[in-house]
């Protein structure tokens, strides 16, 4: 598919974090920030792109030719900060919002992370930094795996036959995110090529020594073909799909590299971004 023509487009010039050339396997570390522990990465390799706002296109975006969307979505919970209420309440109202957007069958909604700089700087439990890395949440491995853990842990593998995507919901807090926004790589300007496999561990604060999670996503290599895109002054009712991966394999988007970016544009006035990212199991219908 043909990129996305980009020209008239307003955008920022930014320095990306893309992972640099690796002489062996990559591992990710994420460990909260209560632990004092620094996460591991791949080594970075940081390159100047531009950035465009697709706000004025917004209307041109989906999840299956661009890999992301932008809608409004107004949301009728607020206490963000408490994981019970979160799992218990926004799960639901995301699953059902979403499940209407794209005309699913059905929705899972299995994990969060929030994001807060201040509230991590304080090493509040459950609450981490922003991040910059370019990545994709899942592999062509570690993707079907997933959505099989899920449904099964939910009581519907009577679905595994049906065409299945990773969605993640991204939501401001409040906003709007100024200093810290959300980059999403068309993923019409990618290639299979730029996707590296990258073994992931998560650490939780009742345990420093074993990961609570092992899994697998791809760390994001750059390439001169690739188009950014952020939305300006993004709202605490507008939400952003990513397809981090899908079942389809007829030519739609399947992977979306994305990170946060710093803005070189941010106001002196700005408000530290909050934001909060669910993750999905999507089911269709077809």
């Amino acid at each position: 598919m043909t990129a996305l023509n980009v020209s008239g487009l307003e955008f920022v010039e930014a320095n990306m974090a893309y992972t640099a050339a690796l002489d062996g396997p990559a591992r990710v570390r994420i460990f909260p920030p209560s632990s004092g522990l620094k996460s591991e990465a791949p080594k970075r390799e940081w390159v100047h792109v531009n950035v465009y706002d697709c706000r004025s296109i917004s209307s041109e975006l989906t999840l299956d030719i661009a890999g992301f969307e932008l809608k409004n979505a107004p949301s009728q919970f607020t206490n963000f900060y408490d994981a019970d209420a979160v799992r218990t309440n926004y799960y639901a109202e995301t699953a059902n919002m979403l499940k209407r957007s794209v005309g699913a069958q059905a929705v899972f909604v299995f994990d969060h992370n929030v994001r807060n700089q201040p509230r991590a700087d304080r090493k509040e439990a459950g609450v981490r930094e922003p991040v910059e890395g370019a990545h994709n949440d899942y592999t062509l491995d570690s993707g079907p795996r997933r959505i099989r853990e899920v449904l099964e842990e939910n009581q519907a593998s009577h679905l595994l036959g049906r065409r299945c995507a990773l969605v993640n919901v991204w939501r401001p807090i409040r906003g709007p995110v100024q200093d810290h926004p959300i980059a999403v790589c068309d993923a019409r300007s990618t290639s299979q090529k730029d996707f590296i496999s990258t073994e992931i561990q998560h650490f939780m604060e009742d345990d420093l020594e074993v990961p609570r999670l092992n899994g697998q996503i791809y760390s994001f290599q750059h390439s001169d073909a690739h188009r950014w895109f952020y939305v300006s002054d993004m709202q605490a009712d507008e939400v952003m799909f990513l397809k981090c991966f899908d079942t389809a394999t007829d030519g739609r988007a399947c992977f979306t590299g994305h990170t946060g970016f710093k803005n070189p544009n941010c106001p002196e006035n700005y408000i530290p971004r909050e934001s909060i990212e669910a993750r999905t199991v999507v089911v269709f219908a077809e």
